[in-house]
């Protein structure tokens, strides 16, 4: 049977999602979008901006974003005007369009790399042939909203509504 002491602790002990946000995020707002494309402009990072400025016009998910080859927006060594990319999750084609401002990023972004088509777009510290992880895209992310001032779980202004985990 039970001891009395072991059942209150148990009873006292706090859901680990308590007081957190769960699901869905809410999306950046466009006052947030511009602050964070500023910053990355104002730094001259110039991968960081073309990584940002797809994925706010593309809107696909971090998975597709690091997938994407030269090939699929600047086929001819400068980006394009529209896009089409097949999803990892679901395998349709999703179109998107390239704003001038993100056209410009990527076109900055292939002269200063030097990337030619075939090869990942962004690639990350695993080695040239292999595309970015969605871990280090996900600490990128982190870090251009952290500079913003919120956190990552609750895109609310710091702090958040209950402690944060690390």
């Amino acid at each position: 049977m039970p001891d009395e002491d072991s059942l209150s602790r148990k009873a006292r002990r706090t859901p680990w999602k308590k007081g957190k946000l769960i699901g869905a995020k809410p999306p950046l707002r466009p006052n947030q979008v511009w602050s964070i494309r500023t910053r990355l402009l104002i730094e001259r990072r110039t991968r960081d901006l073309a990584l940002f400025n797809l994925a706010i016009d593309s809107k696909l998910r971090g998975c597709d974003i690091v997938a994407l080859r030269v090939e699929d927006v600047a086929p001819n060594g400068y980006a394009a005007d529209r896009a089409t990319v097949r999803q990892k999750k679901t395998g349709r084609p999703v179109k998107f369009e390239l704003t001038d401002q993100t056209r410009q990023a990527v076109d900055d972004f292939l002269k200063e790399v030097g990337k030619r088509p075939g090869e990942h777009l962004f690639t990350g510290r695993r080695g040239c042939d292999r595309p970015m992880s969605t871990r280090q895209y996900a600490r990128l992310l982190a870090v251009w909203i952290a500079a913003l001032g919120l956190t990552r779980g609750c895109m609310a202004p710091t702090p958040c509504a209950g402690p944060r985990r690390r």
